[in-house]
């Protein structure tokens, strides 16, 4: 039986992006399937775990932040910038964006996908709430404009809110999140762990 990953992310998340290439690569070599699972972080989960939004949080907390994503980007030979142009930015049309892609199109596009949207925040400076941006992503992944207007779609709108629902469910409380047969493991920090549980099914 394969194993299944779900991969609760935000894609405004540094941590997500600093993780997803690894993610995929851990997955392929394990034979294991990922369900792409977009989630509303800091609008349904922040609030029902603790969680707070970065301006909120105190500045020693913020301040080490920095530190470990600097620490964290030249470990993994990963450019990032600590202060990228469009950040805060609202997620949620990425999101759907993501779950219209992953519905019409699979795993792999979802995947891909997601991987130019957290490169878009973290590596080069452009914004992933505006639709022009949008549309440029999807063309370099060789998906369809089209993907735009289904993102709008109610179905869509309403996984979103089933796969932010499923993973409160789960205890799923920051992003990213891999869950496996129920086991949480949290940040991307954790896949090395990660690992060993697929290798150890």
């Amino acid at each position: 039986m394969n194993l299944v990953i779900d991969y609760y992310l935000a894609p405004q998340s540094p941590w997500t992006y600093l993780g997803h290439q690894r993610l995929a690569d851990m997955a392929r070599a394990a034979g294991a399937h990922i369900n792409v699972r977009p989630v509303d972080l800091g609008g349904k989960i922040f609030p029902v775990s603790g969680g707070l939004p970065l301006a909120r949080r105190a500045p020693q907390r913020q301040a080490y932040r920095l530190v470990e994503l600097a620490r964290f980007s030249a470990h993994l030979g990963m450019p990032l910038n600590l202060h990228p142009a469009h950040f805060p930015v609202p997620a949620d049309d990425a999101a759907r964006l993501i779950i219209a892609v992953d519905e019409a199109d699979g795993t792999d596009a979802a995947m891909a996908l997601t991987g130019a949207l957290l490169r878009a925040v973290w590596a080069e400076q452009r914004n992933i709430a505006d639709t022009h941006e949008l549309a440029s992503m999807l063309a370099a992944c060789g998906l369809p404009a089209s993907r735009l207007d289904e993102a709008r779609a109610p179905a869509v709108q309403a996984r979103y809110e089933a796969d932010t629902q499923r993973a409160v469910e789960a205890g799923v409380f920051g992003a990213p999140t891999y869950v496996v047969a129920g086991e949480l493991f949290w940040g991307q920090d954790r896949l090395d762990f990660l690992q060993r549980r697929l290798q150890a099914r």
